[in-house]
C-alpha cells in the first residue's frame, strides 16, 4: 500500500519549477470575487461555509497536482462508468432530486446533494484522451475513431439530456469537437462530418421554428420558448425575455465604475433578476464593479484559458496536450455560454461561470481540472517528446 502511494505521488521527479503558483493565485482572487458578490445577492450567506469550500477547493488542487495523470488516466474506465451511472442515477428516486425545480439533475446521498454533470464534463475529458492515445497507436484517422469518440461522449450526455440540462450537454459535444480538432484525426475526416453535420443543424434549427415541430414538446416547450424569443423578443418583454431584459439594464446601470461605493444596496437593479448566485452571477458583478470591473474579471478567466492552451502547447506528451484542450474548452465554453446569456447574446440557458458561481460540485470539478492541469506543466523532460497534430 505504501508503495502505491509513493506511485502515485511522485513528488521528486517532477520539475517543479514549472508548477504554477500564479494559477492557483487568479483561481483564488475569482473566488473572493465570488464570495464578496455572494454575500450582495443571498440573504442567508455563509462566509463560513464558503471559506470551507475554498480550502476544500485549494486542498483538491494541491491533491490532483501531484498525482501524475498517467496514473489517474489508467482508473479512466472506472471514473467514466461511475460518473455515467450517476447521471443516470438522477431520475431514480429517492436518490435524484429536483432541488426545487423541474429537472432532476442531482443526486442526494447521505444528505450530501451534488450535480452529476459538472464531473461528467471532467471524466469525458480523460475518457477522450485515453482513447485518441490508444488510437494513435493503431488507426487515428479514421472513420470507426470519430464514431467511437462521439459514442463515448454520448452515453452519459444522453442522461443528462434526459435531465432536461441542454446547456451541459452542448458544454460536453463542444469539448469534443474541439478535442477532436486538435486530436489529429484529420482535416477529411472533420470536413466529411461537417459537410453533412452542419446542412443537417440547418434544417432542424429551421424545423423547431415550425409550429408543429416534434423535438421540443411537453416538459422541454421551456427549452423551445426561450429559443424562440431570443430569435423574436418583440412580444416576450414580460416573458421568456423578462429574466435577460432586465439582466442587461442591470449590467448597463453599473456603467463604468459600478455602484459598489453608492451604498443603498435595495435600490439595485439585479433584485430584479433570478438565480444571481448562479447563472446569472455575472449580472451582480457588473452592476456592482461596472465595466472596469467586468475588464478585470474577463482578463483573468482569459488567464486561466490562456494557460490551459499554453499548458497544451508545451505538454510533455500527446495526452497531457489533449487533457489539457479539453479543460481549456470546458472553461471557454462555460464562460463564453453565461456571460453570452446574460447579456443576451445567447438565448437563455443555466450555465455555472467557473470559479464565481456559487455551487460546490462545479467549484470542486473545476479545482480538479487546475489540478490535473497543474500536474501536465510540472512532468519531466516537459516539451521533449513531440507529436503531430496536423
Amino acid at each position: 500500500m505504501r508503495e502505491r502511494i509513493q506511485q502515485w505521488f511522485q513528488i521528486k521527479r517532477y520539475n517543479w519549477k514549472g508548477y504554477d503558483i500564479s494559477l492557483i493565485v487568479v483561481v483564488l482572487i475569482l473566488t473572493m470575487i465570488s464570495s464578496f458578490v455572494l454575500s450582495m445577492v443571498q440573504q442567508h450567506f455563509s462566509l463560513l461555509r464558503q471559506v470551507i469550500s475554498i480550502v476544500m477547493g485549494l486542498f483538491i488542487i494541491a491533491v490532483f497536482s501531484v498525482i501524475d495523470y498517467h496514473d489517474l488516466c489508467l482508473y479512466t474506465p472506472v471514473i467514466y462508468i461511475v460518473t455515467t451511472l450517476m447521471a443516470a442515477a438522477t431520475k431514480l428516486s429517492p436518490l435524484g432530486t429536483n432541488q426545487s425545480t423541474n429537472s432532476y439533475r442531482w443526486l442526494n446521498i447521505g444528505g450530501f446533494i451534488f450535480q452529476p454533470s459538472e464531473l461528467c464534463k471532467l471524466a469525458v475529458i480523460l475518457a477522450l484522451a485515453v482513447f485518441f492515445n490508444k488510437m494513435r497507436e493503431k488507426n487515428l484517422q479514421s472513420f470507426r475513431t470519430f464514431f467511437l469518440a462521439c459514442l463515448i461522449t454520448m452515453l452519459p450526455t444522453g442522461f443528462i439530456l434526459i435531465q432536461s440540462d441542454l446547456s451541459s450537454s452542448i458544454v460536453i459535444i463542444m469539448i469534443l469537437v474541439l478535442m477532436l480538432a486538435c486530436s489529429g484525426i484529420g482535416y477529411k475526416i472533420l470536413g466529411s462530418v461537417a459537410a453533412v453535420v452542419l446542412p443537417v443543424m440547418g434544417f432542424l434549427f429551421w424545423y423547431i421554428q415550425q409550429p408543429n415541430q416534434k423535438l421540443f414538446t411537453g416538459s422541454r416547450a421551456y427549452q423551445l420558448q426561450r429559443i424562440l424569443a431570443w430569435l423574436h423578443p418583440e412580444g416576450h418583454e414580460l416573458g421568456a425575455m423578462y429574466q435577460q431584459n432586465n439582466s442587461i439594464l442591470s449590467i448597463a446601470s453599473g456603467k463604468l465604475y459600478g455602484k459598489l461605493l453608492e451604498g443603498d444596496e435595495a435600490a439595485r437593479n439585479y433584485s430584479l433578476v433570478d438565480v444571481t448566485e448562479s447563472d446569472f452571477i455575472w449580472t451582480p458583478l457588473s452592476e456592482e464593479f461596472g465595466f472596469v470591473g467586468c475588464l478585470l474579471v474577463i482578463t483573468l478567466l482569459s488567464i486561466i484559458i490562456i494557460k490551459c492552451f499554453l499548458t497544451a502547447k508545451n505538454a510533455r506528451d500527446y495526452m497531457g496536450m489533449l487533457i489539457a484542450v479539453g479543460i481549456g474548452s470546458m472553461f471557454f465554453i462555460q464562460i463564453f455560454f453565461n456571460i453570452g446569456v446574460t447579456t443576451s447574446l445567447l438565448p437563455n440557458t443555466g450555465l455555472p461561470l467557473p470559479f464565481l458561481s456559487q455551487g460546490m460540485t462545479s467549484l470542486f470539478g473545476n479545482m480538479m481540472a487546475i489540478g490535473i492541469l497543474l500536474n501536465i506543466g510540472i512532468q519531466p523532460n516537459r516539451g521533449s517528446s513531440t507529436f503531430d497534430i496536423h
